[in-house]
């Protein structure tokens, strides 16, 4: 009687797309420590290094056809260390510890708001709009909170000038994150297809533009994208309204 021969196939992750990822998580938790040892210039630029990663680990995916359930998976748990947990905890001990428990309840909002935005996200990964997001994304989020840090270091406010501000902002961001605001994704944008000229040059502008002035810049950009979210979907709400009628 000749016995059968199984194959067995080995499972493995795709390495690419995850060294991306990894460097994300690496950053998260390096702003974490660095804020840990006072170092919050450190910690800000840590963070907005986790968000230059983990566009590319998407991107990178997407170009290589490497895309996997793991690296999906991976990747929110990344985004909840670099997004959710690292600003928060930046924030509270840069501007909160002093605050008791308000200062408590304001980094945990935010937290809170980035776990349950990656849940949603990725239970609606199948029929979600490609086009848009449901609720501010948690980079975007991280980027509000790190961006405002960056002024104020920078400006050498004092904390109990701006420690409310920081509390609005960081409620604010918690909140946007599960809220049902509809925001572009962006990810319709063609990086392979042709442009003309003059965006190119408006490109390279807006880049010189914002690295002249990076910690305004960057806060003042991710704050107007926080706030197109309520303008996009009052929008798109008063045009169905308005179809209907007619």
């Amino acid at each position: 009687m000749a016995s059968e021969k199984t194959s067995i196939r080995r499972r493995g992750i795709y390495l690419l797309p995850n060294l991306f990822t990894t460097g994300a998580l690496f950053s998260g938790f390096y702003a974490i420590t660095s804020a840990m040892n006072a170092h919050y210039e450190t910690a800000v630029i840590a963070i907005f290094v986790a968000m230059i990663l983990d566009g590319l680990d998407g991107r990178v995916a997407r170009l290589t056809n490497t895309q996997s359930e793991f690296g999906a998976q991976y990747d929110s748990l990344s985004d909840m260390v670099s997004f959710g947990v690292a600003p928060a905890l930046v924030m509270y001990l840069w501007a909160f510890s002093s605050l008791g428990r308000l200062g408590l309840f304001a980094a945990f909002v935010h937290t809170a708001g980035a776990a349950l935005r990656l849940a949603r996200f990725n239970t609606q990964l199948e029929t979600a709009d490609k086009r848009y997001f449901q609720g501010l994304a948690s980079p975007a989020a991280a980027a509000i909170l790190a961006g405002f840090i960056w002024i104020c270091l920078e400006h050498q406010y004092a904390i109990d000038m701006v420690k409310y501000v920081a509390i609005a902002l960081t409620i604010g961001t918690g909140l946007l994150m599960v809220s049902n605001f509809r925001y572009t994704s962006f990810k319709s944008i063609d990086l392979k297809g042709k442009v003309p000229f003059f965006v190119a040059i408006a490109m390279m502008l807006g880049i010189a533009f914002v690295m002249a002035q990076p910690q305004t810049m960057l806060f003042l950009l991710f704050l107007a994208y926080a706030v197109s979210g309520p303008v996009i979907t009052l929008v798109q709400r008063k045009r169905i309204k308005q179809e209907r009628k007619g």
